[in-house]
């Protein structure tokens, strides 16, 4: 704009010589020079607009692709992120809202803020690109598979840094979580299944762990809605100094308000007991709290500053879920120490897990794809000396159907944050 103004400024000092010098004729020669620089100064300070113009509209932000391959990142060219949907602070905690302290607070922890809304963004476009995409007759591996490049790209993944937090579960039926297609796994979607889509995103560290229900049969709908509504109630009830044990109730309360016909027999939706919501560390999915999804739960209290994933699991089932079928996930322990190994290749393979995943969870196509090859033996000794844990499908009994929905919220010191919501739940 500078160069701009310049040239206009001469432009209007040269009128003013213009007038002046036509006033006494003995200077017409040089009038007419000044005519030609002025006109030149015209033409220049035009051309410099043209340029300004273009560039201006190099400058509008790009709109994303489909299917979607710009990075996040230069979507929102200013480095700020959108914000998740604020829940006000209720009852004794009114006062938080015009705290001038804990706005404060806020303010200097506006880059991790910024941070996981940038985890969120991806995750929502990622997973409104895969709904448009999903139908019965796709491989598990390659929806996946998909989703995961999907993510990559978005996200711009750069080491541990930037990238996916935890293996994709894609869990079908009566199996409730974390079970993802190992390689060579032939399994096909079918138009009566019901999938759980879990997958999570993260920037250094701060997760986004973010999960919905798909059924192409509307006769889950009723299911799909009892997961759903709890899932909102628990984020409902929420917050800094609420009780995790009142959020479970609240959230059974609605849960069990639901049935379902499913090919003509009524089911009353059931709470899995035994499966929970948490909190979420650095690098940490599980950080040590449990958010129940039933009554009579601990009395332990969410605290300011605490990212919780508040999720639901809603069956026609028994409502207790056990470890059953071939393992996929696993994770580095958090808290393990140094563990001396005798065997060269669990060495190896701890070099590598440490290098690529340090204590975010990944699955066996996640090693595959960095090239380890006849790993499992040296795997099994690193989750047998307690360095890594397996975290084998989570299975309600066979022939029943769980839905799953989930969130991840922040509890800042004003408000109440839903990280990941987006306009589809």
């Amino acid at each position: 704009m500078a160069d701009e103004n310049v040239s206009k400024e001469i432009s209007i000092e040269e009128n003013g010589t213009l007038e002046s010098v036509n006033g006494n004729e003995e200077h017409s020669d040089v009038s007419s020079m000044q005519k030609d620089d002025e006109e030149e100064g015209k033409e220049v300070s035009s051309k410099k607009k043209k340029k300004k113009n273009k560039s201006k509209k190099k400058k509008e932000p790009p709109q994303q692709t489909d299917p979607p391959s710009i990075p996040v990142v230069d979507l929102f060219p200013s480095g700020e992120f959108p914000e998740g949907e604020i829940q006000q602070c209720k009852d004794d905690n009114l006062w938080r809202t015009t705290s001038e302290e804990k706005r404060e607070l806020e303010r200097l922890e506006k880059p991790k803020y910024n941070s996981v809304r940038q985890a969120a963004e991806v995750h929502r476009q990622v997973r409104k690109y895969i709904k448009s995409i999903l139908k019965p007759g796709m491989l598990m591996t390659d929806l996946c598979e998909t989703l995961e490049n999907t993510v990559r790209k978005l996200i711009s993944e750069n080491g541990l840094q930037a990238g996916i937090a935890f293996p994709t579960g894609c869990s079908l039926n009566w199996v409730a979580a974390h079970w993802t297609p190992n390689s060579g796994d032939k399994t096909v979607l079918q138009y009566d299944d019901v999938m759980k889509l879990d997958f999570g995103t993260h920037i250094d560290g701060y997760i986004v762990d973010c999960a919905f229900t798909v059924a192409f049969n509307p006769m889950f709908d009723p299911l799909l809605e009892a997961s759903r509504e709890a899932t909102n109630t628990g984020i409902k009830e929420a917050g800094i100094d609420v009780r995790l044990c009142d959020v479970g109730a609240a959230i059974q309360e609605v849960m069990e308000s639901y049935e379902v016909e499913i090919n003509g027999k009524v089911f009353q939706v059931k709470s899995i007991r035994n499966l929970n919501g948490h909190s979420i560390g650095r690098y940490q999915i599980h950080a040590g709290k449990s958010v129940p999804i039933v009554k009579g739960g601990e009395q332990t209290k969410m605290e300011e500053g605490e990212f919780f994933a508040i999720e639901t699991f809603a069956s026609t089932g028994k409502g207790y879920v056990r470890e059953d079928l071939e393992c996929s996930h696993y994770m580095k322990n958090f808290d393990v120490g140094h563990i001396p190994l005798r065997l060269p290749r669990a060495k190896q393979l701890l070099a590598t897990i440490n290098k690529n995943f340090s204590t975010l969870a990944f699955c066996r196509r996640y090693l595959d794809r960095l090239g380890e090859t006849k790993y499992l033996m040296a795997l099994k000794n690193l989750c047998d000396t307690g360095i890594v844990q397996p975290y084998p499908p989570l299975c309600d009994i066979k022939g029943s159907y769980v839905s799953q929905f989930e969130h991840t919220i922040l509890l800042r010191p004003t408000c109440k944050e839903v990280i990941s919501r987006g306009d589809d739940y």
